[in-house]
């Protein structure tokens, strides 16, 4: 197997209350990191999952009705958070990442992903046919802000759909099935549905364990072993609250096998760098 290098950024954070990521959860406002995995792949090169927050968000939110995304969820973020400037001072230029791969098309997922236009774009092809299918406040109601996907040549944006299906490592049970990304079963990109459309984590191999990063579809790696969903006004607002409990139910399940694949949902503080 291919082994993958890797490690977190945090490019800023949002603020809620915690009952909104937690069933039976305080009304008190806490702090979710953006967080955003920088890949290594021997081949392939400097890649990303994510990207967080950026000036681009910062931008898009600038006026109304997309002013409203800041007024409900407060945004924490300067520049040097972004990650183009984080994988700058590391002395990674943004030219250099190869691909950037999204879970999703939420606001804090994309909100940078202009830095990195040279890069191949991949997400799901339902994501992007669910955004380009609404008006600016539908796409708004349910965390999208079309401005941060930028016009991208067809040849370098690509769709997990396509990529070859393959069964998981016996590691990952109860999930059977994944994409094989880049044809050499190094990044496997996983159905993760519920909490959006099209929503997809991704699992590789670095250092001979199983790194699996689960996106939005839990909020930290204590809820995942609590199987503790958010509420479900907070789900249905988002996504299909059903299938988020489905998805969570199964991770819950994978975290109980003790095989040793580590979780790493996007906004856990406990993951924090």
């Amino acid at each position: 197997m291919i082994d993958i290098e890797w490690r977190l950024f945090e490019t800023g954070s949002c603020v809620h209350p915690e009952i909104s990521s937690r069933e039976g959860g305080s009304w008190r406002p806490c702090e979710f990191p953006a967080l955003v995995a920088l890949l290594r792949h021997p081949r392939l090169g400097w890649m990303l999952f994510d990207t967080g927050y950026g000036e681009a968000f910062m931008e898009a939110t600038r006026r109304l009705p997309e002013r409203l995304y800041r007024l409900v969820t407060p945004v924490r973020w300067h520049p040097q958070q972004s990650a183009a400037a984080q994988l700058q001072a590391r002395g990674i230029e943004p030219r250099l990442i190869s691909h950037v791969l999204l879970s999703h098309l939420h606001a804090d997922h994309v909100g940078s992903l202009a830095d990195f236009g040279a890069a191949t774009h991949w997400c799901a092809r339902a994501a992007l046919q669910d955004l380009r299918g609404r008006s600016r406040w539908s796409a708004l109601r349910k965390g999208l802000l079309p401005d941060l996907l930028p016009d991208q040549p067809s040849s370098r944006l690509r769709h997990y759909e396509d990529s070859a299906t393959v069964r998981l490592p016996a590691e990952f049970a109860p999930f059977g099935e994944g994409q094989d990304v880049f044809g050499d079963q190094s990044v496997l990109a996983v159905p993760l549905p519920g909490h959006a459309a099209g929503h997809f984590g991704l699992c590789f191999l670095a250092r001979e364990r199983w790194i699996f990063l689960v996106g939005d579809a839990a909020w930290s790696r204590r809820a995942i072993e609590d199987n503790a969903p958010p509420p479900a006004w907070a789900t249905a607002m988002l996504g299909d609250t059903a299938t988020y409990r489905t998805t969570l139910t199964s991770l819950h399940a994978l975290a109980g096998r003790r095989t040793g694949v580590v979780m790493v949902p996007a906004h856990c503080r406990e993951a924090r760098p």
